[in-house]
């Protein structure tokens, strides 16, 4: 309770100028281009990503978030007994241990599976303690699933977005809404697609803090955003939640943590105390599931977490409002169920095609066409503020930017929804991408996208040392091409090396030079050959039998490239040997 006191003290004397301080002495050193305004509030000239590039309500559903900003004194790198002024910098700087691990294990992973966005763990860190104080403070078991799970406000509009039941209340426990879950607070139809397994319990479980850093980490890295980029940084925040103030906040703690942490035990991490929705009217809160969840607790306290300094309240059921009780002997009304309001989705008839062209690209490169679709009513009205949730099924390594197979996108005043860009894998053939309205059970709409292979137009030598060898000898240079298409190097094209019988004839040798294959037997056409990532193909060692003469090696590729390589047989210390016209008439024949 002191402990509690003296966070309200700290609160209470904190004025508007001592935040808009706060808020300037971590500007300079935040993502360039976020100033102060004249409030102390923060702004941004683009802060706002493209509709493309926004995954809807984010990934929390614009769920209300804590507003505590970081200490004005910079954080210590290590825990002190001291109980100074400094002491509560100390404990807001400190990072339970479990939750703390957490985010360095998920950072670690993107590091090799998504190296290019450059995801520093402090950023899980400030999404993680302005969701839900890094888990309530660290309240999770040894495997890190929260000991009771943290279930947000429902998602009634009232003051949120209105997005209604997508899970069955399998994770919210609210059929009617959904609720954003978890220590990262991800809506259910969100956690659908983003979810990851984090600590390799075969489960993905938004309320363990390792499945759900993890796939954060996976949601900020999608479409390619590097985060070490001021843009794409705030743009991926933005996509979290948003909110301007919402990515202020985050700078902020994410300044202060790259700062300097520590790690404190699990369950005294400090609690936030102000919440982005406490000036609003009182709202019912939405219950624990009710049968609890394999390795989640009960017990939970939705909303705001336990221990926050707010005053209780009553338990109500999801979106159901508490009813005041009636004097004595007055007869109770029974409560009635609220209709929920018809959203634009309600309205949905079906999907049409918007305009998609044929979809061709070939393997490793992004598709030029993007996926669009329509939402309509049934009289072909388009609607606006709709979710479509684009999923690239069956067996294919295709995906959209950033490597995800799914990607949910809002319609925009015309009812369009535009996928993220389709970057081609490296497995041929048709690939199918269907577009499905996220809360209506209505047909999916599915499109067609052909994935080639890699081709080359042009293959020439890296080198230009003649290709001699003797008679029963091996050659002392090994064949380098270099292949490229449109006069870009033309990588990971498959590509055939041939000894063949003459210029005009195709057809494997039956005697010259070879190859050995893994048993040391001659093999005078290899395939399953292929191009490094800069279009080079050295090609395995030749051998000469007893044959002299002059012969042809041809390589060709994917694409119709092709190019023809002189090899000659001769015997040692001929330096200019008579070619023949035809291998077959050489001596020894």
């Amino acid at each position: 309770m002191a402990a509690q006191f003296g966070r309200r003290l700290r609160k209470g004397a904190a004025t508007t100028a001592v935040a808009a301080a706060a808020v300037a002495a971590l500007s300079a050193s935040q993502a360039p281009g976020v100033t102060v305004d004249g409030r102390g509030g923060q702004a941004t000239a683009d802060t706002t990503p493209a509709p493309e590039e926004t995954a809807d309500v984010g990934a929390t559903g614009n769920s209300p978030y804590y507003t505590d900003l970081p200490p004005l004194n910079s954080p210590h790198p290590s825990p002190s007994a001291s109980t100074g002024p400094g002491a509560a910098s100390r404990s807001e700087a400190g990072i339970p241990a479990t939750v703390l691990d957490a985010y360095k294990k998920a950072e670690a992973a993107l590091r090799e599976a998504k190296p290019g966005c450059n995801l520093p763990w402090q950023l899980l860190a400030a999404i993680g303690k302005v969701e839900s104080g890094q888990a309530r403070g660290g309240r999770v078991d040894a495997d890190g699933t929260t000991l009771s799970p943290i279930i947000g406000p429902q998602l009634d509009g009232n003051g949120f977005a209105l997005i209604k039941d997508t899970d069955g209340g399998a994770y919210d426990g609210n059929s009617t809404y959904d609720n954003a879950v978890g220590p990262m607070q991800f809506i259910p139809s969100t956690w659908e697609w983003a979810g990851r397994d984090g600590n390799g319990d075969g489960r993905k479980d938004p309320n363990n803090i390792y499945d759900a850093a993890l796939s954060a980490g996976h949601y900020l890295c999608r479409f390619d955003w590097d985060l070490s980029d001021r843009g794409d940084l705030r743009k991926a925040i933005l996509s979290y939640n948003n909110s301007t103030d919402y990515l202020n906040t985050v700078l902020s703690w994410l300044e202060y943590y790259r700062k300097g942490t520590h790690e404190v035990p699990d369950g005294t991490g400090t609690l936030p105390v102000d919440r982005s929705d406490d000036h609003d009217r009182v709202r019912p809160t939405p219950s624990a599931p009710a049968t609890s969840r394999p390795g989640s607790g009960s017990g939970s306290t939705p909303g705001k977490p336990a221990g926050s300094g707010s005053s209780p309240k009553p338990p109500t059921s999801p979106g159901t409002p508490s009813t005041p009780p009636t004097s004595p002997g007055t007869p109770s009304t029974p409560p009635t169920t609220p209709t929920p309001p018809q959203t634009p989705t309600d309205t949905v008839d079906h999907l049409e095609n918007a305009g998609t062209a044929k979809l061709t690209a070939r393997a490793g490169d992004v598709f030029d066409e993007r996926i669009r679709a329509r939402a309509e009513t049934a009289t072909g009205k388009a609607v606006a503020a709709v979710r479509i949730r684009f999923t690239v099924i069956g067996d294919t390594d295709t995906t959209f930017a950033g490597g995800e197979s799914v990607a949910t996108v809002v319609t925009n005043g015309s009812g369009v929804a535009v996928a993220p860009a389709l970057r081609a894998g490296e497995k041929t053939g048709d690939v199918t991408v269907r577009a499905t309205v996220v809360g209506r059970m209505v047909p999916g709409l599915d499109y067609r996208a052909t994935v080639t292979e890699r081709v080359a137009d042009t293959l020439v030598r890296t080198g230009d040392a003649e290709l001699i060898c003797a008679p029963g000898g091996e050659f002392a240079d090994r064949v380098e091409v270099r292949a490229t298409h449109d006069g870009a190097a033309a990588g990971k094209v498959a590509a055939t090396a041939t000894l063949i019988t003459s210029a005009d004839d195709a057809t494997p040798n039956d005697k010259g030079p070879y190859f050995k294959d893994a048993d040391g037997r001659a093999v005078r056409t290899l395939t399953g050959l292929e191009t490094d990532e800069n279009g080079l193909l050295k090609l395995p060692r030749l051998y000469a039998d007893d044959t002299t003469g002059t012969f042809l090696l041809r390589v060709t590729t994917a694409g119709g490239a092709a190019l023809t390589v002189e090899l000659t047989v001769a015997p040692a210390g001929t330096t200019s040997p008579s070619p023949s016209a035809d291998p077959s008439e050489s001596p020894g024949a």
